[in-house]
């Protein structure tokens, strides 16, 4: 026989788990920004809408979309830089421009101004004061940063930033924003205007800090890089978000599997209509199937056809993106 007082520990068990539940360190809802153009401000331009995003601790998170998608305002929102038209959101769990919750925000923006007289350890030096963070803290901190972005120190010191590549004003970038130890660290194109070796470097500075357990939300149209970083990742088009999801979520499932066949025999017409990059020589031929394999396995059976070799491949995030817009009529280059 049960009383309320045996019921009750069950209760507090599962609030206890509620509780331990991880919350989003950003979490947005039905976010919408709309601005007035023309002479007489007689237009009405929408470049975000109905934005709902969650982005949890440890993530790192991608946002994608072609130029003027709305990506960058969404990032200012987010950051308290600019205010929605409609809708809410909380970062950290704060609302959006809580001053306290700047506090643990580390920011890189694509097109970063930098006091060009100043060198590399001067500028961090006033950076780190922003955030009143003590002399002996800085003394520690810098170094550490500059060894992090790969900077040498000897250079930070005397070089002006004026004279510095693009390269390295990333690197300094990438500091700064990393000079309060922040919990989440929004990059706003990363890897813009690198070579290979600084996007390389930029995508381990990346990882690193992944590792660290941070939480890290970037914009970038270099979708390659995203791939090889991103746990999550969501495309924005025309104001909306369109998709958003694990990679394997994405890029993984049945519709979108494609798989290498190879085989000899069979009608050549059908198995052009069936295959893509498909290449037919005498009787060998190969191609590449994207649906169901068992339909395809039958139909060539009754081809009199020979499967030979068959492995999945997984379509990139590149070809899936540019699928997602032509979708939607967005035009794209390709």
């Amino acid at each position: 026989m049960s009383s309320e007082h045996d019921v009750m520990p069950s209760m507090n068990n599962a609030q206890s788990s509620e509780q331990l539940a991880p919350q989003p360190i950003i979490q947005t809802f039905s976010l919408r920004k709309t601005y007035r153009t023309g002479f007489w401000l007689n237009k009405t331009v929408t470049s975000l809408q109905q934005c709902s995003v969650q982005v949890m601790p440890g993530e790192t998170f991608g946002l994608l979309g072609p130029n003027g998608a709305g990506k960058t305002t969404l990032l200012k929102i987010l950051l308290g830089i600019a205010k929605p038209s409609a809708g809410r959101g909380f970062l950290l769990g704060k609302p959006l421009g809580d001053r306290s919750a700047k506090e643990q925000i580390g920011y890189l923006p694509e097109n970063a101004y930098f006091y060009d007289y100043l060198t590399g350890w001067e500028f961090l030096k006033y950076a780190a004061g922003i955030f009143q963070i003590p002399a002996k803290v800085q003394k520690r901190r810098i170094p550490e940063l500059l060894d992090m972005v790969g900077l040498d120190r000897k250079t930070a010191k005397k070089k002006q930033m004026r004279r510095y590549s693009k390269g390295m004003l990333q690197r300094v970038g990438m500091a700064q924003a990393l000079i309060n130890d922040p919990k989440l660290v929004f990059l706003d194109e990363p890897m813009s205007g690198l070579d290979p070796m600084g996007r390389y470097q930029m995508r381990e500075i990346i990882l690193s800090l992944k590792e660290q357990g941070k939480t890290v939300f970037f914009n970038s149209h270099v979708l390659s890089d995203v791939e090889i970083i991103c746990d999550r990742v969501a495309i924005l088009a025309q104001g909306e978000l369109i998709c958003e999801g694990t990679l394997d979520q994405l890029l993984g499932g049945t519709e979108t599997q494609t798989y290498q066949v190879r085989g000899r025999g069979g009608h050549p017409p059908t198995l052009s209509e069936q295959l893509t990059d498909v290449d037919i020589q005498a009787e060998q031929w190969h191609g590449q199937l994207q649906g169901d394999p068992q339909k395809f396995l039958t139909q060539l059976n009754q081809m009199g056809g020979t499967l030979t070799e068959m492995k999945m491949t997984r379509q990139s995030l590149e070809d899936f993106f540019i699928q997602q817009l032509r979708q939607r009529g967005i035009h794209t280059s390709r």
